[in-house]
């Protein structure tokens, strides 16, 4: 018994080796540019057409039967990528060969703005404070604002429009800066 039965299981067995080698050798070049202009990663393309290639030798008989195996396989590809991305660990952070374009602010920066942001809105009148504290803290809807604050849509929206207006004024703030 041969390694690639062993791995692949007796399905494998039935098949051609040497149809199999043929396929792969006259595919790949081709698959493979096409798995790197996907993924956009040399190393993943690769991956994806490893799996996909196990895959095709595993079930070689369905495979090789297909109207165009090169298509068949070529799916396999794509969904490789495709699912490799929703995958968790494909998501977090990876090392590159190079730094970022630039850095990230640092902490002292953000926290510095954060006060000067909390800064500006307790000295906002407090129905606007409180306006903008459930509108942008809590998010809340107008209607649901209204509901708190025992007053009309319209009262919010008016309130609103005033602590954002002077926000602007005070501290030179832009509604991101709340948010």
């Amino acid at each position: 018994m041969d390694a690639l039965t062993t791995w692949f299981g007796p399905e494998a067995q039935v098949t051609s080796t040497g149809d199999f080698s043929e396929f792969y050798l006259a595919t790949w070049p081709r698959l493979y540019r096409t798995a790197c202009a996907v993924a956009g990663d040399a190393a993943a393309a690769e991956d994806a057409l490893q799996s996909a290639y196990a895959r095709a030798y595993a079930s070689w008989r369905r495979v090789r039967n297909a109207d165009h195996p090169e298509a068949y396989v070529r799916r396999i590809v794509l969904n490789e990528i495709i699912s490799t991305r929703r995958r968790a660990f494909w998501r977090r952070e990876r090392t590159t060969d190079a730094p970022p374009d630039r850095g990230q602010p640092p902490v002292e920066a953000e926290v510095a703005e954060h006060d000067r942001v909390w800064r500006a809105v307790l000295d906002l009148p407090v129905r606007q404070r409180a306006v903008i504290v459930l509108r942008y803290y809590e998010d809340l809807s107008e209607t649901e604002i209204a509901a708190v604050l025992g007053c009309s849509r319209g009262t919010v929206k008016s309130q609103a429009s005033a602590a954002l207006a002077n926000l602007r004024r005070h501290a030179d703030l832009t509604t991101e800066d709340l948010t």
